[in-house]
């Protein structure tokens, strides 16, 4: 990984940096402050301004760039917890590390003066939340701060407890949705965080999409407002707002009526199991033959979600297919196994056993060789999609690692039928609304956003068809917004 990466930084073209600075001054006797400064790209559209940059190199980088700035070297947060000073702006491009990278003390002190700001940020929140609102406890009252952050502003669940902090803090809260790349090079979309009059308070944000960022474009105005307790509703789920208004009232009206149900209500979705050393316990049948290791200890998996037909079902027929192609799809099942066999124990002290079992989840486990969770699911659903996510029966009687999410249905619930409704416009933007972007194109969808799935049982097939023109146009501009072509 580099450098770069493992530190969130990736540095705003001047024109955007120019752009965000105008918006959050009021005047050319304000003080400006950037909590990640970088390279001075900010600091430089402003005399009177102020930095701070944990990365030295950086940092010495800041000065030269923009020599009338001070730049603070080391760690915002604790420098925040310090300082006596206040600004009549704040503008940057924060870190984006996501949460296992974001860690120890510096992410402590982010958490609490997140807290002290009013936004009680979970555990797993990536680094630029916390930039956020630590940087709001700067402001003098009536100040203004402008922010490049990920898009996932309008999808994280984290993004909630800010947003309402925000409104709180802020007479006006916008988040302006940019379709194009601002930054060209990378996977991950960016959109603009916008907050003016602090000191005052707003019951809504408003999402303001545009196609590409204009630079030098005016403090932006109109867009559509939305309600915190509509926020909170759908789960932080900003980008519904995206649809055409009559889209959106389309799908709204069809998610309340009779016959629409979440999929969560008749099955449960989750991850597959977890070996901690896939290559060793997977084998292919030419290896298990070889080690001549009994078939009752072998079971066939779904290794990744490229392995899933695209057909409708997974059949024993597809499987046999994998074993005469000789593909690593037999896992090693010794869960429960009183006494293992000498075929067994000699694939366990192998060279690459001996490798395996000082992975981390077989390290920590007793014993290193029993993988827990192994469980025949009633389907499976993928979990990253291009055109649109799949669920498959499992006819095979296969099991699946954490590459694919695993389906079980609830008592008295029908496979079939949950097929039947997954094939629907309703269904299809419904993966859209409840998923997220990943980068690339491709559509992600966790365990608990596919609980979110709206399903149209047969009682709603005919209002799902009189809408269907509205919701394949909302599925359309939704894949436009990922970046699907």
């Amino acid at each position: 990984m580099t450098k770069a990466k493992r530190h969130g930084q990736f540095f705003t073209p001047p024109e955007v940096a120019a752009t965000l600075v105008r918006w959050a001054l009021r005047s050319a006797t304000d003080r400006v402050l950037d909590p990640a400064c970088g390279d001075g790209e900010f600091l430089s559209a402003h005399e009177l301004a102020v930095g701070c940059e944990f990365d030295p190199e950086h940092a010495a980088a800041a000065r030269l760039r923009a020599p009338a700035a001070l730049v603070h070297g080391g760690d915002f947060f604790a420098w925040a917890d310090e300082t006596h000073e206040r600004f009549e702006a704040i503008v940057g491009n924060p870190p984006f590390i996501r949460y296992q990278g974001f860690s120890g003390p510096m992410r402590e002190r982010a958490l609490r003066q997140a807290r002290r700001f009013g936004a009680n940020l979970p555990e797993l929140t990536s680094s630029w939340a916390p930039f956020v609102a630590a940087s709001a406890l700067l402001l003098r009252p009536g100040g203004r701060m402008a922010f490049v952050v990920p898009a996932e502003i309008g999808h994280a669940s984290y993004a909630v407890p800010l947003i309402e902090a925000l409104c709180a803090s802020f007479g006006e809260v916008a988040i302006v949705a940019v379709r194009d790349k601002i930054f060209p090079t990378l996977s991950e979309d960016a959109w603009i965080l916008y907050a003016a009059d602090h000191g005052g308070r707003t019951d809504g944000v408003r999402l303001i999409p545009v196609d590409r960022f204009q630079t030098n474009a005016p403090i932006p105005r109109g867009g559509r407002r939305v309600p915190l307790a509509r926020l909170r509703d759908v789960r932080g789920r900003l980008r519904r707002w995206l649809l055409p208004t009559d889209v959106l009232e389309t799908y709204e009206e069809i998610e309340r009526a009779d016959g629409v149900l979440r999929l969560g209500s008749v099955a449960s979705v989750g991850i597959g199991y977890v070996s901690g050393a896939n290559d060793f316990f997977h084998l292919r049948p030419s290896v298990a033959r070889r080690a001549r290791i009994d078939e009752r200890f072998l079971t066939p998996a779904v290794r990744r979600g490229g392995s899933l037909p695209p057909t409708a079902t997974l059949t024993k027929r597809q499987v046999q297919q994998w074993i005469a192609n000789d593909d690593p799809v037999l896992l090693l099942h010794l869960d429960r196994v009183q006494e293992l066999p000498k075929a067994v124990r000699r694939y366990l002290d192998s060279d690459a056993g001996i490798t395996a079992r000082e992975a981390y989840k077989c390290r920590v486990r007793n014993p290193w060789y029993s993988v827990p969770d192994v469980t025949v699911p009633d389907g499976f659903l993928s979990y990253m999609s291009g055109e649109t996510v799949q669920i498959i029966r499992n006819s095979a009687g296969c099991v699946g690692t954490n590459s694919v999410h695993v389906v079980r249905m609830r008592p008295g619930a029908s496979f079939r039928t949950v097929q039947t409704g997954f094939d629907s416009p309703l269904t299809r933007l419904s993966c859209e609304i409840e998923g997220h972007p990943l980068g690339g194109g491709m559509l992600k969808v966790e365990p608990r956003e596919a609980q979110r799935l709206l399903l149209a049982m047969p009682a709603a097939h005919t209002a799902v068809q009189h809408a269907a023109e509205d919701l394949e146009h909302g599925i359309s501009v939704m894949r436009q917004w990922r970046g699907y072509a």
